[in-house]
């Protein structure tokens, strides 16, 4: 079975790796003939122009790659026709594909969504599932069609969510359970082994993109879900905040015990979201709206994330000084 694979992330490079070390085993030859990518972006510090993981991994194997900046050109649909692929494998492409380049291969194309949908269709499924507070997610196989990933369901592999998971742990669970799913969907896609389920669209919900203004911690929310927002915007964008006009990220955090609005110790005037109410060996304890959490390992500009014990001897805080959601 011939196959045409589309990523560009480290989730998609997990899959690609998947299908050049196991499908020879599951019982089916299958040949990925061509790889399609996003073209090579600046990335890092020096913002140097960087391939891709999965343009870096089929490189590495010697397999064709293919960049282009759209599908909608009748030139690349027709180099991606002379492939006469059997099946598209898309992971975290970023790419639309047109009605033209879904009915290419015989046996269509199918997406790994890292979510269970229709829950958290759209680009940011893990993060938004950590946000909400979800117990659990997964990955969804799923029967690409025009729609915003709304095609039919053929597998679901469930994980479950836990307590300190971030969006990078996360993602590396669903990245593995994802290139697991891809290799059982390709060994039955053939005999046409998987029933394919229509979504219900009334239970969808859109994970939308992730954006770095939406990073900024709002002190008045209650802990847990401050946390969450640590946890799911781990590495990116980084939840952050403000300490004068010095802007802090926050790269873990974990939720106090008790709530520190009840704590008859502390002053009312104290007690305002974002303010500092100690500093010892946990972390830096801070106000939120309701309740309270730990900061345990922060950085402040040109510097290394540090845990709190450490960041604070570089950086003067106070028990009573307080942090903004803006400068």
């Amino acid at each position: 079975m011939k196959i045409i694979f589309a990523g560009t992330p480290e989730f998609a490079a997990t899959a690609l790796q998947a299908l050049l070390t196991h499908c020879p085993l599951v019982g089916h030859h299958h040949d990925v003939v061509v790889v399609l990518t996003q073209p090579d972006r600046p990335a890092g510090r020096g913002m140097h122009t960087t391939a891709s993981p999965v343009k870096q991994l089929a490189l590495s194997h010697g397999l064709p790659v293919l960049q282009p900046t759209s599908l909608k050109s009748s030139d690349i649909q027709q180099t991606l026709r002379d492939y006469a692929a059997d099946v598209m494998v898309v992971a975290a492409y970023g790419l639309i594909l047109p009605q033209a380049v879904l009915s290419l291969p015989r046996l269509g194309c199918l997406n790994i969504h890292a979510s269970l949908l229709p829950r958290w269709r759209g680009a940011a499924p893990i993060q938004r599932a950590i946000l909400a507070g979800d117990e659990e997610t997964g990955i969804t196989i799923m029967q690409m069609d025009a729609g915003l990933d709304t095609g039919d369901i053929l597998l679901k592999k469930r994980c479950p969510i836990a307590t300190q998971d971030t969006a990078q742990t996360l993602h590396d669970k669903l990245a593995g359970l994802g290139a697991e799913a891809i290799i059982v969907a390709l060994q039955h896609l053939p005999e046409k082994k998987l029933l394919p389920i229509a979504q219900d669209n009334k239970l969808a919900t859109y994970a939308t993109k992730l954006s770095k203004a939406e990073a900024r911690i709002n002190w008045s929310a209650p802990a847990t879900q401050v946390c969450r927002a640590v946890r799911a915007y781990c590495p990116f964008p980084v939840a952050h905040t403000y300490f004068g006009s010095t802007p802090i990220k926050i790269w873990q955090a974990k939720i106090h015990s008790t709530d520190a609005q009840a704590n008859s110790d502390h002053q009312p005037e104290i007690d305002q979201p974002g303010t500092i109410l100690s500093i010892n060996q946990h972390g830096i304890l801070v106000a939120c709206g309701q309740g309270a959490i730990y900061l345990e390992v922060l950085q402040r500009p040109n510097a290394r994330a540090l845990p709190a014990a450490d960041f604070v001897r570089g950086f003067t805080l106070h028990t009573g000084d307080s942090f903004t959601s803006s400068h």
